[in-house]
């Protein structure tokens, strides 16, 4: 297979000038018109600006200690909800994966399977979050089913496209042998997805975490609905404690992923 020596510019899409000054011209009179739709209120910056800077203040000087037993119930709470949503998730993400892997499944499986991750990436965090506190009530309860259905989504979708990009010689040798369904997937499937299937278990637990907190704002339990009474309250010194101790918990589960992701691989 021969690979050209030289560069060659590839095609314009609009040829005559006359159509790319149009373009940018008709590009500048849409953000001009965008911007201008944008209200400028000049109070309320002044008024954002100084709440802004109230806020600076509180987070340089934390207060970690008059609302610690709030504090401390949030971070247990949201540390439950992202450890059992991402085990429970999982579980369920990896028979959705494999059902809608097409070089695996059957046809209608597989309609059913990409159906069910389509519905889970379609659907933001905080708009299911809100559904599941509407049908479940304010909680953790809320917190743990918005974010097991979101790795579900997340998981099986990234699953499923590992198993298609397989070595098919290895799959192949399996069903030489006569080996069944269940046989190809534990011995000519599974050892090569796992390394990437433990790597996207464990980056999917840094963002639930991260999840919870937001989650946590329209009232699905966690340390973000500590956070969002604090801010209620103008307690913006305890509200930077419970930031600088969400940034702490990412920042060691980051590391902790990496050497075990580097371990693993």
């Amino acid at each position: 297979m021969s690979y050209p020596a030289t560069w060659r510019r590839p095609p314009q899409i609009f040829t005559h000038r006359g159509w790319r000054i149009g373009l940018y011209l008709a590009a500048l009179v849409w953000l001009v018109l965008a911007l201008s739709s944008v209200e400028v209120n000049g109070t309320r910056i002044a008024e954002g600006g100084e709440r802004g800077l109230r806020f600076v203040q509180g987070f340089l000087a934390p207060d970690f200690t008059s609302r610690w037993r709030d504090i401390s119930q949030g971070l247990v709470e949201s540390l439950t909800m992202t450890l059992t949503s991402t085990v429970v998730g999982v579980a369920i993400s990896i028979p959705i994966g494999l059902g809608a892997a097409r070089n695996l499944a059957p046809r209608w499986i597989y309609a059913i399977c990409r159906g069910i991750i389509a519905a889970s990436r379609a659907l933001q965090e905080i708009i299911v979050a809100i559904f599941f506190v509407a049908m479940f009530g304010f909680g953790p309860f809320a917190g743990f089913l918005t974010l097991s259905f979101a790795t579900i989504g997340f998981i099986a979708k990234l699953l499923a496209e590992d198993i298609e990009d397989i070595d098919e010689a290895q799959a192949e040798a399996i069903r030489a042998t006569g080996a069944g369904w269940l046989q190809l997937v534990n011995y000519g499937i599974q050892p090569q997805v796992m390394p990437r299937l433990i790597g996207l278990s464990l980056y999917r637990l840094d963002i639930n975490f991260r999840e919870s907190a937001v989650i946590g704002i329209v009232g699905a339990g966690g340390i973000g609905a500590t956070l969002n009474t604090a801010i209620d309250r103008y307690e913006y010194d305890s509200a930077g404690a419970i930031l600088l101790m969400i940034i702490a918990l990412v920042m060691v589960a980051e590391y902790a992923s990496s050497h075990l992701r580097k371990y693993l691989q």
